[in-house]
């Protein structure tokens, strides 16, 4: 296989909108970014992390030193947690605001980089809040600089223009998407990623099939994210379960990472519908519900729904998890198929498992349609996004 061409312990650059230094010790590329910022005038900037993965990976170790070594000086807002909400990115960026940040620094997987990102854009409207950002009440053209530091194989938001957040007094969890807040930097190393939980590493890399699932048959879908989401599929069909088996495996975190770095890129081309669409809802009632297992859990029943107008497309962005799947083969049999696979990564959970019932599901559908943001993805979804084609996904993912 051509993976065997590669030297995983060579840093390689890769340029989208943001430069990606990817590879084994691309964190000791965190001195020449730092480097870069002071030669901006940056001389002070807020790091954004969760409580403890920022120094128990290793990372902060770097940064920290890059930081002293450039006289930049930093205030640390590492109270950031799953599913960030919308009072946490209002008081990191109020520390921001009076430390005199000019950059963010993020640290962590999806959620510090989305808090970051938002706190970037807050940056430069200190009259705004973070329910003006997610509630779409003014549109953004700038932020602060940002730098991703990411420590998952899922998300891909450390080289795409999309970030989540939760407006915890009303139950939403919008999506932003904003050309000003793709990260001038973002460093990929699969060795800060080996201390991952076996259920982390499974929801996140999860987390990276959906987004090129929805990418590849949107209405916006092209040639390109389909190739995309093909080769994305594979990487994670095939290290996944290796990962899984041996959490240092160096080679499985690096293909996982790559995966859901191409991912994002991925969706930020050919955007999301239905399974991000009714995963927001999930998470954002419960709090706790991993983005990941809420998107596993809906899948099946998302590809049932559009199976037949997109049956040749998900035939073959699918085959390597699912090797008997075929243009032939029936909605039913395809949530079926996808079903099996998640079950043999270990995530056979369904939305009874995780506290829904049926009593959830009418609320469920209601924050779909009024979430600000949900209805643009829903209205890409290749086939009618009625309410009772959601309440259906939601109802057969019970």
């Amino acid at each position: 296989m051509w993976e065997k061409n590669i030297d995983i312990n060579e840093i390689k650059e890769i340029r989208t909108r943001t430069t990606v230094f990817f590879g084994i010790g691309a964190i000791k590329k965190i001195e020449d970014i730092c480097k870069d910022l002071k030669s901006k005038g940056i001389n002070k900037l807020i790091v954004m992390s969760g409580k403890n993965a920022y120094k128990a990976t290793g990372a902060w170790d770097w940064v920290e030193k890059a930081l002293k070594n450039n006289n930049i000086e930093y205030v640390n807002y590492d109270k950031v947690t799953p599913n960030p909400t919308n009072q946490a990115i209002d008081e990191a960026a109020s520390l921001a605001h009076e430390f005199g940040a000019q950059a963010v620094i993020a640290i962590g997987g999806g959620s510090p980089t989305d808090a970051g990102k938002s706190v970037a854009i807050l940056l430069k409207y200190p009259d705004k809040c973070a329910n003006d950002v997610y509630e779409f009440t003014f549109a953004p053209s700038e932020a602060a600089p940002i730098v991703a530091i990411n420590l998952t194989h899922g998300t891909g938001t450390e080289t795409n223009r999309f970030a989540v957040a939760t407006i915890v007094e009303k139950d939403y969890k919008p999506a932003i998407a904003y050309d000003c807040i793709y990260p001038m930097y973002a460093i990929d190393d699969p060795a800060l990623m080996v201390k991952l939980s076996e259920k982390q590493t499974k929801y996140v890399s999860i987390d990276a099939l959906n987004h090129v699932v929805e990418a590849a048959t949107t209405k916006a879908a092209s040639p390109y994210t389909i190739c995309l989401a093909h080769e994305v599929i594979s990487m994670v069909a095939k290290y996944l379960p290796k990962a899984l088996a041996n959490a240092e495996d160096l080679e499985a975190r690096y293909y996982l990472a790559y995966a859901a770095m191409m991912g994002g890129v991925c969706f930020d081309n050919g955007l999301l519908h239905y399974t991000h669409a009714l995963e927001h809802p999930l998470s954002a009632v419960k709090h706790e519900l991993s983005h990941g297992l809420g998107l596993a859990i809906l899948l099946p029943a998302v590809v049932e729904n559009m199976w037949e107008t997109k049956k040749e497309t998900l035939a073959h962005i699918l085959k390597p998890i699912a090797p008997e799947i075929s243009p032939q083969t029936s909605a039913t049999e395809a949530n079926a198929l996808v079903y099996d696979w998640l079950k043999s990564v270990g995530v056979p959970n369904k939305l009874k498992d995780e506290g829904f019932s049926e009593a959830d599901i009418d609320r469920l559908v209601n924050l779909a349609f009024t979430t600000p943001s949900l209805g643009g993805l829903l209205s890409i979804a290749p086939t009618q996004a009625t309410q009772e084609a959601v309440k259906e996904i939601y109802t057969k993912s019970l």
